[in-house]
């Protein structure tokens, strides 16, 4: 079963100098849910989980299943390059009330494809919640290859990928039939991976038109194809420009030039470069952002 279907959003993270910004952190969720957004992805990349600590990230996922209150599915990273760490952060989501828990593949230590088996059965047999796996490579380089989800179809919490590797989609069918639910990582690539066989996109840009992106993936769900295909054309501006630089600079930005005050990006990230902003700011203005801009006024 699929955990949602059409767009969730891998909801960023406002922070001040003194920590998250929470107050801020509902008001967004709560944007989003008004503007149609089908699930929230908290503490993942767009997130910046990687530079919370425990009690922060912890907080942030409290605050997000608070908020959401069961009106849609509130999805948790808790991926780790070190599996026991990935355990305990997944039990704690799960005791948090999070519907499911998005698992990066471990990063730097650069695992065999056998590692990768033993680390997600591992967290998998440790909860009880849903499992969906992060296949990333830009960012770990590591694939989680459909040898790896070929070993991993008995373990029947993992049900779902969030997969940014288009090019091994089929072979993934082929290995594994209709065992996971795919999700597709890039937005630029959303309606490619939903025509073959994907049921949504966690989306970076739904942070700016969450309503926009959704109503793309249920027109193809429901057979418009030349609609959504037209969407997805339509929406490749913006999503070149949300990923100009490095995810999440962008989107913060874009958030902040329409007067959200999300904050900074934390340390290593760094603010974005003069020519980034102006590629953003311009981008801007040819889409509609006024349910964001009204919602926050």
């Amino acid at each position: 079963m699929a955990i949602f279907e059409g767009a969730g959003v891998a909801i960023v993270t406002p922070f001040t100098d003194n920590g998250i910004d929470f107050p801020k952190l509902e008001k967004l969720i709560e944007f989003e849910i008004a503007n149609k957004i089908d699930s929230i992805i908290i503490c993942g990349s767009t997130g910046e989980a990687a530079t919370m600590n425990d009690e922060e990230h912890l907080a942030a996922i409290k605050c997000a299943v608070d908020t959401v209150a069961g009106r849609v599915p509130v999805i948790a990273g808790t991926g780790s390059n070190d599996t026991k760490y990935g355990i305990e952060l997944t039990k704690k989501a799960q005791e948090l009330g999070a519907d499911a828990a998005l698992v990066v593949t471990p990063y730097y230590n650069k695992c065999t494809p056998d590692g990768l088996v033993a680390h997600y059965k591992a967290i998998a047999s440790a909860v009880d919640i849903p499992l969906i796996l992060y296949n990333v490579p830009s960012r770990t380089n590591v694939n989680i290859s459909p040898y790896v989800l070929s070993k991993l179809v008995d373990q029947e919490n993992i049900v779902a990928i969030k997969e940014c590797n288009l090019s091994q989609v089929p072979e993934i069918y082929s290995e594994c039939g209709d065992r996971y639910t795919l999700y597709s990582g890039e937005d630029g690539l959303a309606i490619p991976m939903v025509s073959l066989g994907a049921k949504g996109v966690i989306s970076v840009t739904a942070n700016i038109i969450p309503e926009y992106t959704s109503k793309m993936i249920h027109a193809y769900l429901d057979g418009d194809i030349k609609t959504a295909r037209d969407m997805q054309i339509n929406v490749i501006p913006l999503v070149k420009a949300m990923f100009c630089e490095v995810n999440p600079i962008p989107v913060k930005e874009a958030l902040n030039i329409l007067g959200i005050d999300v904050g900074h990006c934390r340390m290593p990230l760094c603010d974005m470069t003069p020519a980034g902003h102006a590629k953003v700011e311009e981008t801007l203005k040819a889409y509609d952002t006024s349910a964001l801009t009204s919602f926050f006024a």
